[in-house]
């Protein structure tokens, strides 16, 4: 009932944000907008059909589906007249000692004019796993309004953004205006496990589908709250496997206990040394290679909304780490944090059981901001754990492996591409876009960035409630129509630029 009622009242926030962004629109994109919302309907059914198809990347045995999803948004690309190529990027060595095929990524392109500015999108159509036993309200694989949003799995991460740019682009063919820039297609299918063969296809490709590109746009985040943002920056990753091994077998607690050195408690001490209750890393090296806070970056929080009570209250949470807007904020995306996931090897089912270890693995990560490097990164924590571990004198074995080193990705924002992306969303919303940056890592931005070269900017249109990656994930109808009405926008606006 409790949950009916706060998707109502934001329910209702939505519509007046709706009415308000229909207020006033230039007269070039009037007839665009006035399509997009007369074919609302039709774009939901579409993104119902999209969410039905189970692509979940993190089972090969669930890959059919994902390349299932990727021919249907080929075909799609191909309705509206665009070239497609689904691209291999290799295969994958199974434990079993099999080779499968891995997904292949979309590379399309629509007509181009030589005198016209070009514009990549780059998107995903697989999904995080989702079942409904784990607590979603509706089924994930069946798209379900309830308030004025659209309840389902990718919904928001990334099925409904990767339609919204196709409905931007069906929207001008519909009225037959022309496309003010040309536009290329990039979409995968295993972005949700690491976007495996993605950047070698990039490094592949970049002298021929990315050479005449001239921006990259990506849509694969959210808001900070619910007002419109543009992202200008994320934090990378360094995962980490922290394995200590003991006896040949598990022992009897009752027996062997108080007479071995136990891997689990080898492991705790290190897994506890690695950070403190405030939140600082305790990690010589890392807090000491954050880039320095300038004044103009620090003007950039003043403005943002964000509200930490109602933050608080969503998350069910009584108090942060920090007291103030900024400081939260920065802490999520311009500072590093070190988080704990779990211990792989310990016991964690139901009920009793008294038994040592032979083998634990902790695993933890690390994510990173500018002026940190993976490889620094992972010498910094091998170093230090080998040190706590040496001060232990256990005979136990210990390993280190980082597994994860995905670098941070930060943008100009004197970046045309941004002055474009501001511009849509005031003719769209009638508000100046929140600056932020993602405390979460997004390696392709990063990938594109540095193996192109070309103009990359995030335009996110999904909410700051919307769940990705959890249960009950959901797109607000308002964002999934206004956001195809910004993609739009954006395309003209972009043209506007002086090339």
């Amino acid at each position: 009932m409790c949950f009916v009622l706060l998707q109502k009242t934001k329910f209702l926030f939505y519509m007046f944000m709706m009415q308000m962004a229909c207020e006033v629109t230039p007269s070039v994109l009037d007839p665009l907008f006035q399509y997009i919302d007369g074919n609302q309907d039709k774009y939901v059914q579409r993104l119902k059909k999209w969410v039905a198809i189970e692509s979940e990347s993190s089972n090969s045995q669930s890959w059919k589906e994902v390349e299932k999803m990727l021919n249907v948004t080929a075909g799609q690309i191909r309705d509206l007249g665009g070239s497609v190529e689904l691209a291999s990027v290799g295969s994958q060595e199974m434990p079993s000692g099999e080779s499968i095929p891995l997904p292949p990524v979309i590379l399309a392109e629509f007509k181009k004019d030589p005198t016209k500015p070009t514009l990549c999108v780059y998107g995903h159509v697989d999904v995080q796993p989702a079942k409904k036993e784990d607590g979603w309200v509706t089924d994930p694989y069946n798209l379900t309004e309830v308030n004025g949003n659209l309840y389902g799995r990718g919904a928001t991460d990334n099925k409904g953004p990767v339609l919204a740019w196709l409905h931007a682009v069906e929207t001008y063919q519909a009225l037959k205006q022309e496309i003010p820039v040309n536009i290329k297609f990039i979409i995968e299918g295993m972005e949700e496990v690491g976007s495996d063969g993605l950047e070698t296809l990039i490094r592949q490709r970049n002298e021929s589908f990315f050479s005449d590109v001239d921006y990259i746009v990506i849509s694969d985040n959210v808001w900070v709250s619910r007002k419109p943002a543009l992202t200008y920056g994320t934090r990378g990753n360094c995962y980490f496997c922290v394995e200590v091994e003991g006896p040949k077998l598990d022992l009897h607690s009752g027996v062997f206990g108080g007479s071995v050195h136990e891997p689990m408690t080898d492991l705790i001490a290190l897994l506890g040394s690695l950070i403190e209750p405030s939140g600082r890393i305790l990690i010589p090296g890392i807090n000491e290679a954050v880039a320095s806070l300038t004044e103009e970056e620090k003007k950039l929080y003043k403005g943002i909304e964000f509200d930490l009570e109602e933050q608080k209250k969503d998350m069910g949470i009584p108090r942060f780490l920090h007291d103030s807007k900024e400081e939260i904020l920065m802490s999520r995306w311009r500072y590093p944090s070190l988080s704990i996931h779990g211990i792989e090897g310990d016991f964690s089912d139901p009920g009793l059981k008294t038994v040592i270890p032979r083998k634990v693995i902790g695993k933890f990560s690390i994510r990173q901001v500018p002026n940190m490097d993976p490889p620094v990164v992972e010498r910094q924590v091998k170093e230090y754990l080998q040190g706590i571990f040496d001060k232990h004198k256990s005979p136990n074995k210990l390993k280190i492996t980082m597994i994860v080193g995905a670098r941070p990705w930060v943008a100009d924002l004197m970046d045309p591409q941004y002055v474009a992306g501001r511009r849509a969303i005031k003719t769209v919303f009638r508000v100046d876009p929140d600056m932020i940056r993602e405390g979460s890592t997004i390696p392709i931005a990063q990938t594109f960035q540095e193996v192109t070269g070309k103009s990359v900017m995030m335009l996110p249109i999904g909410g700051n409630d919307d769940a990705e990656h959890s249960q009950n994930e959901k797109i607000s109808r308002f964002n999934y129509i206004q956001g195809t009405k910004l993609f739009a926008a954006y395309f003209y606006e972009l043209s506007q630029l002086k090339h």
